[in-house]
């Protein structure tokens, strides 16, 4: 038994379709019609590509493209072919004969939100989309749907704070918050002001997420990019060597950065034992989203998961300890996958 059902082939190629316009529309509406070209940086030892053009007002401008990986490189090969620009309406056609065909969108109300942060720059500064919608994400780009573990109504962004891991622009500025009220959707700052909050609708939340350093749980401030986020234990797992994928929804794609899959997996492992017992329910889905994830990875990509797996236990006692913990816990829920006898690292 497995925790997945396959797509038919026609929703894979549908969804594989929608990803490769959804960034190419992204990219051309990223370095809109100025002139400009492609520049590649290596960031501790990891190289990331932008593209850079002159503002009229003369000022330098760079938007984060991708990783130095094939996808990053094949777009960058088809930029300005005129067969590839397909119009925006077209684009949402795709998407819905997609939705159509089997593939996983979300509510509008959330891509409103996504949509209006991508826009903002959001994803271009190194932002995540992290949480549930990122497990859904997994959905289209595994080609499955998952039997547990989906449900939200929470919307988590991470980023990695002060220790931004993607060479950005020294003159970049963004106004997240800004972005956020004019949504005119109703959310407000806590006090921290980590988490936007809804009067009318208390289960729908957005969270703002980095790695925790020497500071502990104090909220971390980024000036430029005018958010402040709660640090999490175990975070930068998520956050090191994201990934740009599409989320499709009934009124078009939005491409995001997302954590690779194998880091989101054993990163809800690790963070189960650090659930209080009043988040038990949040705690069992994580275990849920760990368990589909790795029983697919584990006949997809077990070189990565066991790659990662190693990687996890070599980072200290506290490390090793949850993600057994998690490990274990997930072993006892879910018996028919028999991860007990299967490789993982």
């Amino acid at each position: 038994m497995t925790l997945h059902q396959e797509f038919s082939i026609a929703a894979q190629t549908a969804f594989a379709g929608v990803d490769d316009a959804a960034r190419q529309a992204d990219l051309r509406r990223s370095v809109a019609d100025l002139p400009g070209g492609f520049a590649k940086k290596t960031v501790s030892g990891r190289a990331y590509w932008y593209y850079q053009v002159k503002t009229p007002e003369g000022k330098l401008q760079q938007s984060y493209v991708g990783p130095d990986d094939a996808a990053t490189q094949a777009l960058i090969k088809r930029h300005g072919d005129p067969v590839a620009k397909l119009a925006r309406e077209h684009l949402v056609r795709m998407t819905r004969a997609a939705i159509e065909l089997g593939c996983a969108d979300i509510p509008p109300k959330h891509a409103r939100v996504i949509e209006r942060l991508a826009d903002s720059g959001l994803f271009s500064a190194g932002g995540i989309l992290v949480g549930t919608h990122a497990f859904l994400a997994y959905q289209n780009i595994m080609g499955v749907r998952w039997s547990a573990g989906a449900a939200t109504l929470d919307l988590d962004f991470a980023h990695a704070g002060r220790n931004i891991s993607l060479a950005l622009p020294e003159n970049l500025k963004l106004d997240t918050t800004a972005a956020i009220d004019s949504l005119k959707m109703g959310f407000m700052p806590n006090q921290k002001r980590t988490s936007f909050k809804k009067a009318d609708e208390p289960d729908f939340d957005l969270d703002f997420l980095t790695s925790r350093g020497r500071a502990g749980d104090a909220p971390v401030t980024v000036p430029r990019l005018n958010l402040t986020m709660q640090p999490l234990r175990f975070m930068e797992l998520s956050l090191e060597d994201p990934m740009r994928s599409t989320l499709i929804a009934r009124n078009g794609p939005m491409v995001v950065n997302l954590p690779r899959p194998e880091r989101y997996a054993l990163h809800k492992l690790l963070v189960y034992g650090e659930r209080p017992q009043a988040q038990r329910t949040k705690a069992r889905k994580d275990v849920a989203q760990a368990a589909a994830l790795i029983d697919y990875l584990l006949v997809h990509d077990a070189a990565e998961i066991a790659a990662l797996w190693k990687d996890v236990n070599a980072r200290g006692p506290g490390w090793r300890k949850r993600l057994e913990e998690g490990f274990q816990v997930m072993t006892a829920l879910y018996p028919e996958c028999d991860f007990g006898n299967r490789v993982v690292g």
